[in-house]
């Protein structure tokens, strides 16, 4: 019997692309979205379905619907996330709030609503979708970056938790690569892009440095690849760091001082 994997997010990008990797190989793929439309329904291993991680009814009625036909759920991809551009100080209370729900409260939820049906099948895998900029900062992102930083705790806490019933948790640290997230996954704060900021020079020389990453960035195939590699691999790493970025900056914090990271960031984005 195929394995059964629920990803979130699914509607284009890292999350459309993971499905159909997935589903080509011949897993069962529920595709999660906030809008069925969005999806090409044409692979038979591929079923769409209505999934918002910031209404926890819709997580509960989703993984009813998957066990209810398919009696059980084999993996997680928790993709669904998008990043707030704007400074600590001019976020606000409502911005704050949604870039913390859905990228870290809706992973917690959707986690917490399928660890029950792996626990009884003494099986699983979990896969959060995270980012480099979980385990380094930038500016201008400093919303996004805690909410990374957060699901990276949260990978390192529910591995000892769910260890002795054989379900395992891993992330991708993604780097940049070119997907529809400037246009589709970034949401930017009105103060911090206006004339009037205080930071707007800073905005004016950053935010098209990681435009530009993004837009002309490579296929996000490879994330996709990592997600069946860690399904596969029973003694794959905790974390794969996948992308330029990643691969850079992640080993490079590791063995750098606080400071010296930090004057190593100033120095290639020229802040």
């Amino acid at each position: 019997m195929s394995q059964v994997v629920l990803i979130t997010g699914a509607t284009s990008g890292m999350g459309e692309l993971s499905a159909s990797t997935l589903a080509n190989a011949g897993y069962k793929v529920y595709a999660g979205t906030r809008n069925i439309n969005d999806l090409d329904s044409s692979n038979k291993n591929i079923t769409n379905i209505y999934i918002d991680v910031t209404k926890t009814e819709s997580i509960k009625d989703a993984v009813a619907t998957i066990i209810k036909n398919e009696g059980k759920i084999d993996v997680l991809v928790n993709n669904a996330g998008y990043g707030l551009v704007a400074t600590l100080e001019e976020g606000t209370d409502e911005e704050i709030f949604n870039q913390f729900d859905v990228n870290v409260f809706g992973l917690i939820k959707t986690t917490r609503e399928v660890l029950p049906h792996m626990r009884k099948a003494k099986s699983g895998v979990i896969i959060n979708i995270s980012s480099f900029l979980g385990k380094m900062g930038l500016p201008l992102l400093s919303h996004y970056n805690a909410s990374k930083y957060a699901v990276e705790g949260i990978v390192d806490s529910l591995r000892f938790e769910v260890a002795p019933f054989g379900i395992r948790v891993h992330s991708i640290q993604s780097g940049l690569f070119g997907t529809n997230f400037v246009k589709k996954g970034l949401v930017a704060n009105a103060q911090t892009t206006s004339e009037d900021s205080p930071y707007k020079d800073l905005v004016a020389h950053f935010v098209p440095i990681v435009a530009k990453a993004i837009n002309e960035g490579p296929s996000p195939q490879p994330i996709a690849d990592a997600v069946k590699s860690i399904i596969e691999d029973e003694n794959s790493d905790i974390a794969l760091e996948v992308g330029v970025e990643a691969s850079t900056f992640v080993p490079l914090r590791k063995e750098l001082s606080d400071k010296d990271f930090e004057n190593k960031i100033k120095e290639t984005f020229g802040i």
